[in-house]
């Protein structure tokens, strides 16, 4: 007397991971985001390897962890695999405050940010396959 499950949001030449509530503002996450999208998994490893960016590292364990999904999971082929989105999202805020000069204080947010990482198989390379 269970709910039915429910239907896969994903194609199934596709595979996701998330990561929540990392300590980085969206717009700084997205800079990442943006530098990798469309490109190939090991390409886009290769380059978040050597990203001075502190969220680089963050973001390069996600996108492994899709990566270990696709194989896991769904039994995609590791070497097939592109780097296809990667929507961010704003998580909360906490306020904090700074002190100010004559016993005054001034507000202060601190950013947290949502990732998701779809890495999807190439199709070109199925069709190959096929024929």
């Amino acid at each position: 007397m269970s709910k039915k499950a429910a239907p896969r949001r994903l194609a199934e030449t596709e595979a996701s991971a998330h990561a929540r509530a990392l300590k980085v503002s969206a717009r700084k996450l997205n800079l990442v985001a943006q530098t990798i999208r469309g490109k190939d998994a090991s390409s886009a490893l290769n380059e978040l390897t050597f990203s001075p960016r502190r969220i680089a590292r963050d973001v390069k364990k996600v996108l492994q962890a899709a990566i270990a999904n696709a194989e896991n999971n769904h039994q995609l082929d590791v070497d097939k695999l592109s780097y296809t989105d990667a929507p961010v999202g704003r998580a909360f805020a906490r306020r904090r405050y700074h002190a100010r000069g004559r016993g005054r204080a001034a507000g202060v947010d601190k950013y947290f940010s949502h990732l998701t990482v779809i890495v999807r198989e190439r199709e070109e390379q199925r069709e190959e396959e096929k024929a």
